[in-house]
């Protein structure tokens, strides 16, 4: 990585009205100041806390300089281009054609590889499965539409072609196309459903962390609707259905609202609950969309995996509550093709 150090220094009037002591936009002035950089490349650089102003990290683009702060970057080294290999890895498919795919994912399964998961990943596993995959979206990240975290389980969306690529990306977009997630969150809320509309971005200090932060600081809109499943003493089984898909969305959205979820090893802080689980509480249970080329509707739902199964199974044990009659108990491992 590379070190840049600058100082903002009074600039000379280029006309009468000009003034060499008003302070300018972050963002401007290093775009000013090192023309080698594009605009959106600075943008990020602030976004991502590789700017500090007199040594403290600032990811404000909009944050005003004046005259004698010291203004340091970090240039991470460029990421070398990642040999994708197929691999033989099973994959558990809950629908298929020529056009697209849905895949269950496991808990532990990164999506794409990236620094430090270079192979074993959702991509390397399709690329076998689809060899014809390669390129489509992007040669790093062939064929995928969105993405959820490595412990975090259920159904994904994989494109054979770019039609469905695009196609899929804009129901996403437009939310036409409709996720569904159930979780275990500490706690119980008052209310039976909700919203959560709150900017998510970078934490400001930690920076593997996201967090509720505000627009004017870089954060971008979030919007996450929640309904109670079942009430189990001292924890709640929840759904969330996502309009937006921001990094992270669920599990801040529910720190947020002081409901962690359980497992999270990030946003959650919450004693044990004696079942062992890989990760948190979180599965992606039901993708709804339009096909790319038919336009029907195609439901997939994803089984909920055997710790999340067993950890309801525990606490409701605990309660001594009445099993849930909710259908996500008793769901099929095939998708359903459906026609309006």
């Amino acid at each position: 990585m590379v070190q840049v150090h600058l100082q903002v220094e009074a600039s000379k009037p280029s006309d009468e009205t000009s003034d060499s002591t008003k302070g300018d936009r972050l963002d401007r002035w290093l775009a000013d100041h090192l023309p080698a950089l594009s605009r959106s490349r600075i943008q990020t650089l602030i976004e991502t806390g590789q700017v500090a102003i007199n040594e403290k990290p600032c990811v404000r683009k909009k944050q005003i300089v004046q005259v004698g702060d010291r203004l340091s970057l970090t240039l991470p080294d460029e990421p070398q281009p990642l040999d994708l290999q197929p691999e033989a890895i099973p994959l558990d498919i809950l629908y298929e054609d020529d056009q697209f795919l849905i895949v269950n994912k496991p808990a532990g399964m990164v999506v794409h590889p990236a620094p430090g998961h270079p192979s074993g990943t959702l991509v390397n596993a399709v690329l076998a499965h689809c060899p014809t995959l390669a390129g489509i979206g992007g040669v790093q990240r062939p064929g995928i539409v969105h993405r959820i975290d490595k412990d975090t389980t259920g159904a994904i969306m994989v494109a054979k072609t770019d039609v469905a690529m695009l196609h899929l990306q804009a129901q996403l977009k437009a939310k036409t196309a409709q996720r569904e997630y159930l979780a275990v969150v500490y706690g119980a809320p008052q209310q039976e459903k909700g919203t959560v509309d709150e900017p998510i971005g970078r934490h400001p200090n930690e920076r593997k962390k996201m967090a509720i932060v505000s627009e004017e600081k870089w954060g971008r809109r979030a919007v996450t609707h929640w309904q109670v499943e079942e009430r189990l003493g001292n924890y709640t089984l929840m759904g969330f259905r996502l309009e937006t898909g921001r990094t992270h969305q669920i599990r801040v959205h529910c720190a947020h609202m002081n409901h962690p979820i359980v497992g999270d090893p990030v946003y959650s802080f919450g004693r044990s609950v004696g079942v062992n689980l890989s990760g948190q509480a979180l599965h992606a249970w039901r993708l709804r969309l339009r096909h790319p080329l038919s336009e029907e509707w195609v439901e997939a739902i994803a089984p909920l995996p055997e710790q999340f199964s067993r950890l309801v199974r525990v606490l409701r044990l605990r309660c001594q509550g009445t099993p849930s009659l909710h259908p996500v108990f008793d769901v099929s491992p095939e998708a359903v093709l459906t026609q309006d």
